[in-house]
């Protein structure tokens, strides 16, 4: 006869009490603009595979893609503590 044992990694990891930090929140808020901006970029990639891409889809990723580098350069700055007067990157 083989006993069932929950791995206690595997109970614990989902327990109400292992909440996020205020800490680990900050960052996610911090990172929320480049987080969206990567969802628009693979949003504009979904429609462009969708049909035969045309001249507006590659407008489309080219803007989404130049939105979500400005959203990584700003977050590194902001990280590094710095900025590029102008705010150029």
């Amino acid at each position: 006869m083989s006993h069932i044992v929950t791995v206690q990694e595997a109970v614990t990891a989902f327990a109400d009490w292992m909440e996020p930090t205020d800490a680990e929140l900050d960052a996610i808020e911090l990172e929320m603009p480049a987080i969206l901006a990567d969802v628009d970029l693979v949003d504009a990639e979904i429609a462009a595979l969708e049909r035969v891409p045309g001249e507006l889809d590659a407008r489309r990723i080219r803007r989404a893609r130049r939105k979500a580098l400005a959203a990584r350069v700003a977050l590194l700055n902001q990280a590094a503590g710095t900025s590029l007067p102008g705010d150029a990157a």
